[in-house]
């Protein structure tokens, strides 16, 4: 019986009610030599306003670092984007950053954001509504890592992809080219796209990032546990896991971990699962890249790279791609 059967069983019998999807990661990432547990279920409500606070700490430099690069070559971005625009927003979250391109562009036709927090969701809806109440908004409750469908009769031909934050990061390289292919899909030739992406640098500014000072992001991590207890019946006890951030220099990537404190046993539906002191938890990868490793990725997935812009310690770029455009000129843009 595969995992997800598994935990449609358990629910009908004790008479639950979870996320079979949830259940089917748990059961099946625990049981792994490796345990592991997917990072798209970081995202309940408390997850989503943890990470909104991780944003905001002075050792993440990813989202301040953005932003400033959007500020200042957003009017690049609309000109190379053109007028009357539908912009689909990949795991949209909180929208902090999706105005600062609104205001750029040039008649924007809609704002399609996606999001698999139906909560977040809503309420960036309202805000960007109070903001710019002509824009046509279209949100979908989905998870972007599946194939979206989007309502074509409602949105302009002209389509950009917005998909900020180095979210791109969170997936090894296999699902990153299929995640960009689907998005290539989804849009359509011709499509562009603007995408953020943390570049490589020394060890200690990428460390601090994912494990502060304050212990957000260590709540953040933990926070999957929490959840997993209250909707799967868990009986994990958070003191027993301390969250880790290492970096793997051959697959350049951070990792975060969960690690068990002492030996002890934890029961998810049904199931028993041990844990060695010391053994960990894999919850998230955030892959770094150089600016020639992401062009090579975007072009194995049939996007080809137009402009790239960098901040001036080469910290992160923002890179407009075009969706099976083989006349694309590489350009690379420092301020």
């Amino acid at each position: 019986m595969s995992a997800r059967a598994a935990a449609l069983d358990v629910r009908s019998e004790d008479d639950q009610s979870c996320d079979p999807d949830l259940a089917a990661d748990v059961l099946e990432g625990l049981a792994r030599p490796q345990k592991t547990l997917s990072s798209r279920f970081f995202y309940d409500a408390r997850g989503s306003a943890l990470f909104e606070r991780i944003t905001t700490l002075d050792e993440y430099y990813l989202t301040r670092t953005e932003i400033g690069l959007l500020e200042r070559h957003a009017g690049e971005m609309a000109a190379l984007i053109g007028a009357q625009a539908s912009v689909i927003e990949f795991g949209s979250g909180a929208s902090r950053k999706i105005p600062i391109l609104l205001r750029a562009l040039d008649e924007p036709a809609a704002w399609v954001p996606i999001d698999i927090d139906e909560g977040t969701l809503a309420q960036s809806v309202r805000d960007l509504h109070d903001r710019f109440p002509d824009l046509r908004l279209v949100p979908i409750h989905a998870d972007f890592m599946q194939a979206v469908v989007l309502p074509d009769n409602r949105l302009s031909a002209n389509r950009v992809g917005f998909f900020p934050g180095s979210t791109i990061g969170n997936f090894r390289p296999q699902e990153a080219l299929a995640f960009l292919r689907r998005v290539g899909a989804t849009l359509g030739p011709s499509a562009a796209m603007i995408i953020g992406v943390d570049l490589k640098k020394d060890l200690a500014t990428l460390l601090a990032a994912y494990d502060d000072v304050e212990g957000v992001t260590a709540a953040f991590n933990r926070n999957l546990l929490i959840r997993i207890n209250r909707e799967l019946g868990a009986d994990f006890d958070l003191d027993a896991f301390a969250h880790e951030a290492r970096y793997d220099c051959d697959r350049g990537r951070i990792e975060m971990h969960l690690v068990s404190r002492r030996p002890q046993s934890v029961h998810v539906l049904g199931r028993t699962f041990w844990f060695a002191a010391g053994e960990t938890i894999h919850t998230e990868v955030s892959c770094k890249y150089t600016i020639d490793e992401f062009h090579l990725l975007a072009r194995a997935a049939g996007w080809q790279p137009v402009q790239t812009w960098s901040d001036p310690r080469g910290w992160f770029a923002v890179h407009f791609l075009r969706f099976g455009d083989d006349e694309g000129v590489i350009s690379l843009r420092a301020s």
